[in-house]
């Protein structure tokens, strides 16, 4: 059974940092497609930042820069790195997986490439 479990999340300033983790566990890891989404009350879920299986990422415009996605093979661990913090960075934050049913290079910022989620760490960015 494929489990994500997202931690990290917090409350900070504008500027500050934060780094979110994702462990993974019940599948394959290395072989699956990754990426971080965030969402608010007021938005869809929104595709942040994507690492395929062979460790090609991607970002959204909004982040490029600042936010950083990585991943540990060894350690079944997805990671974003968040620099330079800005209000509207709040929201929900998910990890999400896929081994490919659904993934496509084009839906690799989109819920639908996407199978399995995690329940979200909250992150809160106040100015």
């Amino acid at each position: 059974q494929v489990q994500l479990v997202e931690s990290g999340g917090g409350s900070v300033q504008t500027g500050g940092s934060l780094r979110l983790s994702c462990e993974a566990s019940g599948y394959s890891f290395s072989n699956y497609h990754m990426a971080w989404f965030r969402q608010t009350p007021e938005n869809e879920r929104e595709g942040i930042a994507a690492i395929d299986s062979a460790g090609t990422s991607s970002s959204a415009d909004s982040v490029k820069g600042r936010f950083t996605i990585s991943k540990d093979n060894a350690k079944n661990t997805l990671y974003l790195q968040m620099n330079s913090l800005k209000p509207e960075d709040t929201g929900m934050y998910y990890c999400a997986a896929d081994a490919g049913g659904r993934y496509s290079w084009y839906f690799r910022l989109r819920s639908r490439g996407y199978l399995y989620w995690g329940q979200g760490t909250q992150v809160t960015v106040s100015s």
